[in-house]
């Protein structure tokens, strides 16, 4: 089972092993299975609350903040999403055997290029055990085995949530194996489990860039990096302004220990105006600004409005301005912050707005405010990153919200996946070839 302590060698041979029937698995029973694992979660609520309790009290007892608290809670609600969810990537078409393309050559070979799953998945997150269940019902759904390989943070969440999915999966009809967990351990741990090259087709990290770089230090296996987002928002000179405050707030505040969250705010110099009432709602909402100059100019202009009186509201307005707007360092344009921090600088065109996410940006999602449509396309066309938006939030970017059911992570790299990895990019292809008694001549 998923909770049995072996090592990362024992817990992957077994997962290879297991991903030979899985590809072989038929729709309905992979189907059968997921169900079966949204009725186990349902069914076992409390035993998931209970060791969630856990972890939680341990992360309040380290301090670990409240933005990775939220990443790390689970609730009734929260756990109803995620068997919804479950739900949602079994009704989706299933990838494997997908026709991509076809033809006749001109000698009869028949050539058929078909989705095939990659087979032994390990997945490497932080501090998010919804991501345990995610992950395992997109890889069982692509005929993939997985291997998942959680922060220490989530301990007893992930070895519930594992253990429930792999009793389930197991019990509807899939092979002993196809759910692991590797549990405890360090960097040697990662290590091992990164240059498991006989039986691990794929890792995909999904964490900071802390998880990044003691990947990249030590894997031989193939990694997909689902790592940081310091995602930008660009407030063209056009910008309706209630739009733009309304959307900047949904981008940083709803949740901001996750990585489609806004980091840094962008405003055209000819949209000044929309300053004071972005700072004021992000203050009263309680966001932290660390700002360039023409902002903290801004800022001081906005406090002056309200030092002339000396009513108990204006003398705290004043104070509170004066807290929460901070001058930027050039670190800050780099940082993700998670957290209810925010950068703002103004500059004085797209194209400056391009460049500036270029130098900064991590490739994950970038939007432009704007009611420009040459404006908009310039940017479209100008930012590099997996997901572009215009006159919306970056926190659309989800495998849930992008019709996939669910996602590992969110893919910032070039190659083979891109933005939400669902079911399709948990496949490779191979090419099927059929004919009647052909040699080559």
């Amino acid at each position: 089972m998923a909770t049995t302590v072996s090592s990362p060698a024992e817990v992957c041979a077994r997962a290879r092993e297991a991903s030979r029937r899985l590809a072989r698995t038929d729709t309905a029973t992979k189907n059968a299975a997921l169900r079966a694992i949204a009725a186990a979660l349902r069914e076992r609520t409390g035993e998931i609350l209970s060791a969630n309790e856990l972890d939680l009290q341990a992360g309040r007892e380290a301090d670990i903040g409240e933005a990775l608290l939220d990443r790390l809670r689970l609730d009734e609600q929260r756990i109803e999403g995620i068997a919804q969810a479950v739900e949602a990537v079994a009704a989706l078409p299933d990838p494997v055997g997908e026709t991509i393309d076809g033809h006749r050559l001109p000698n009869g070979l028949d050539v058929r290029k078909v989705r095939v799953p990659l087979g032994v998945i390990a997945v490497v997150y932080e501090a998010r055990p919804n991501v345990t269940i995610d992950a395992a019902v997109l890889c069982l759904k692509s005929g993939n085995a997985i291997v998942l390989r959680g922060s220490s943070t989530a301990e007893h969440s992930n070895a519930v949530l594992s253990s429930i999915a792999s009793e389930a999966a197991v019990r509807a009809g899939l092979p002993e194996g196809c759910v692991g967990l590797v549990a405890g351990g360090g960097r040697e741990e990662l290590a091992e489990l990164a240059t498991q090259t006989d039986t691990v087709d794929l890792i995909i990290p999904r964490g900071g860039e802390g998880l990044k770089a003691a990947l990249k230090a030590v894997a031989s296996v193939p990694v997909i990096y689902a790592a940081s987002g310091n995602c930008h928002i660009y407030i063209d000179e056009s910008a309706d302004e209630a739009q733009a405050v309304s959307i900047v707030l949904n981008a940083k505040t709803q949740r901001p220990g996750v990585c489609n969250a806004v980091e840094t705010v962008l405003v055209h110099e000819m949209a000044h105006g929309i300053l004071p009432a972005l700072l004021l709602a992000l203050i009263d909402a309680g966001v932290t600004v660390r700002a360039d100059e023409a902002t903290q100019s801004s800022a001081a202009g906005l406090a002056g409005t309200f030092a002339d009186s000396d009513d108990a509201e204006s003398v705290a307005r004043v104070q509170a301005i004066r807290d929460s707007v901070q001058p930027a360092t050039e670190e800050d344009w780099s940082t993700e912050y998670l957290a209810p921090t925010l950068a703002i600088a103004v500059v004085d065109s797209v194209d400056q707005a391009i460049e500036h996410i270029a130098l900064y940006g991590s490739g994950h999602s970038e939007a432009i405010l704007t009611k420009d449509t040459a404006g908009a396309r310039a940017f479209q066309l100008g930012v590099d990153a997996a997901c572009v938006y215009v006159n919306a939030s970056t926190r659309f970017t989800d495998g849930g919200e992008f019709g996939m059911g669910a996602e590992i992570g969110n893919s910032t790299q070039k190659l083979h996946a891109r933005g939400p990895i669902g079911l399709r990019e948990l496949c490779t292809f191979k090419y099927l070839v059929e004919g009647a008694g052909h040699v080559r001549a």
